[in-house]
């Protein structure tokens, strides 16, 4: 396994500032998010994109993928009833698909919880196959430029759709297109009833990325979670890609986060 964490860590830090601590602290990529590269994410452009790749590659990382995708403009929406709101939405999508391209990225982890939130007139069936056409057209973009679009549940706290491993592999199910699968984030993962080592090994078929952190908001192994039986289920499953630290309080400093995270994730994998 390979270890990556999100740009969002460093606020406030230029780009090439984050790839020199990222590097120094033993990261091999970075997961970017939109809204941390421009105001407005849709004027982000090629040339963007092709130096941020050069700029990390100058640092030996790669740019793995992109993340809080819909996050700004805050008014995408996969699940509403507004055709053209959905319409707009998939144009956005498809738009940083060929961005996460040029950076080259091949995985979009699809969060963005208040973006599917569902309202209680809204027949649950009917905002599921809304939610499903639109992933669809957005998937076709992705699997022509090699992306791979990574659903991830989140907790019932941060939204009302998508709430477990399981309701979103049903989700990608009809998508029905090689570019959707599923991502898996450990803070979401315990909001579930079931064991996260369970969840990692139920789901072995579907996903394709991996968030280390905590439910604390902190890194991994800066909280409660314990990581032995999350790893040997990640490896149980043969499971060879980026586990990707996301935090969400960068009080304790991005140094610190970055190296402690990465420390304990090594320990637990054995390497020195």
């Amino acid at each position: 396994m390979k270890f990556a964490i999100c740009n969002e860590t460093y606020p406030g830090w230029t780009f090439d500032k984050v790839c020199e601590d990222a590097a120094a602290a033993g990261y091999q990529a970075l997961e970017l998010a939109p809204f941390t590269l421009a105001e407005d994410p849709r004027d982000l452009t090629d040339a963007d994109a092709l130096s941020l790749c050069q700029k990390a590659h100058a640092h030996g990382l790669e740019i793995l993928g992109l993340h809080w995708l819909l996050t700004r403009p805050t008014w995408f929406h996969i699940t509403t009833p507004d055709a053209l709101v959905r319409r707009e939405t998939v144009r956005f999508a498809k738009h940083l698909v060929r961005i996460c391209a040029a950076t080259g990225g091949r995985t979009m982890v699809w969060g963005s919880p208040k973006a599917r939130n569902t309202l209680p007139e809204w027949p649950y069936e009917d905002a599921f196959a809304r939610a499903a056409e639109t992933l669809r057209q957005v998937a076709e973009t992705a699997g022509e430029y090699g992306v791979t679009l990574a659903m991830e549940p989140l907790g019932k706290k941060e939204t009302n759709f998508l709430n477990t491993a399981e309701e979103t592999i049903r989700l990608c199910k009809a998508v029905d297109h090689p570019a959707c699968k599923l991502h898996l984030d450990v803070k979401a993962m315990s909001d579930e009833a079931k064991p996260i080592a369970d969840i990692i090994r139920d789901s072995k078929e579907w996903f394709v990325h991996f968030h280390a952190n905590d439910p604390n908001l902190l890194g991994p192994g800066m909280g409660e979670v314990k990581y032995e039986p999350i790893i040997q289920a990640l490896r149980d499953v043969n499971y060879s890609d980026y586990l990707s630290v996301e935090v969400f309080d960068y009080s304790p400093g991005p140094e610190n986060i970055a190296r402690k995270s990465i420390a304990y994730l090594k320990a637990q994998l054995g390497i020195a």
